[in-house]
């Protein structure tokens, strides 16, 4: 792959003028894919500031920087003009402590989370993973409380909890998220799946179409729409609805803790989730519409 003089002389002046680079898809508050995403959460754990180049934006760093370190994937770190590495690698730095040392943070707190898995829950681990070899169930727990389960290899650096005869990885991070949860298996009108629970989260309270009419009518209630702009194109958004996309969580999660607030997506899934961080987060008024944007065009 070649590189022009003219691109070089723009990477590499970027990476003198800033000591730590992420080249990235999106930005630090907006990340557009889950490799650039899972990158800036670590490092927004590190660092107060860092400079952040959005490749989607500049064709000519996105495929001039590959080849600048002869590195074929984004992200990639630069710290101090040198190549750090990809997701992965950040992944491996930031798990065992020194992607901290490289910073001059604190090396981070390894004590296993206390958990709870329930019965059901782990009957459902038990036999989603009967036949899984060589890999390990990992937990990843985000910011915005946000998590996700893998099958993945073990790290020689994970924090490993136990519960009901089962254990969970986690990096740093995502442990001291998880202190107190309660894994679960819920069957919803949504459909069955593991659940969180964060110690003290309020209940998502079930909200119809035709409820939600109602209290948008009366004006006690904010609705935020979580779909992405694809989705929202099919069914277009309500007036009345913020746009978790266009504002972002940062901004939304300044609402009063007690304000009541009602989600929506196209069938009342994806929702449940961003209502699930949001209660997570403190807010104790939170709602799901069942059946989404379908249910409300269809009422």
């Amino acid at each position: 792959m070649s590189l022009d003089n003219a691109t070089r002389e723009r990477i590499e002046t970027l990476l003198k003028d800033h000591r730590v680079v992420l080249f990235m898809k999106g930005d630090r508050r907006q990340p557009q894919c889950g490799f650039s995403a899972a990158a800036t959460n670590m490092l927004n754990e590190l660092l107060p500031d860092y400079h952040t180049i959005n490749v989607l934006e500049d064709p000519e760093i996105r495929e001039g920087i590959k080849a600048y370190g002869e590195w074929p994937t984004i992200p990639q770190l630069y710290v101090e003009g040198e190549l750090v590495g990809g997701a992965d690698i950040i992944r491996q730095l930031y798990t065992s402590g020194e992607l901290h040392e490289l910073f001059g943070a604190a090396k981070p707190d390894r004590t296993p989370p206390v958990i709870t898995i329930t019965d059901a829950a782990a009957e459902a681990i038990r036999q989603g993973t009967a036949n899984a070899q060589g890999v390990a169930l990992h937990l990843e727990i985000g910011p915005d409380h946000s998590a996700g389960f893998q099958l993945a290899p073990a790290g020689d650096h994970d924090i490993v909890a136990h519960s009901n005869g089962l254990e969970v990885h986690f990096d740093p991070a995502s442990a001291q998220r998880a202190k107190g949860i309660v894994i679960d298996w819920v069957s919803t009108v949504q459909g069955e799946g593991l659940s969180l629970k964060f110690p003290g989260a309020q209940e998502i309270k079930s909200l119809t179409v035709h409820e939600l009419k109602a209290r948008l009518a009366a004006g006690n209630i904010t609705l935020i729409d979580v779909r992405p702009a694809a989705t929202r194109a099919q069914l277009t958004p309500l007036p009345q609805a913020r746009i978790l996309e266009d504002e972002g969580y940062e901004t939304l999660s300044a609402l009063p803790k007690d304000a009541a607030l009602a989600f929506i997506c196209q069938r009342g899934i994806s929702s449940q989730g961003v209502a699930e961080r949001f209660a997570a987060h403190g807010f104790s008024n939170v709602h799901n519409v069942v059946g989404g944007m379908e249910a409300w065009h269809s009422a």
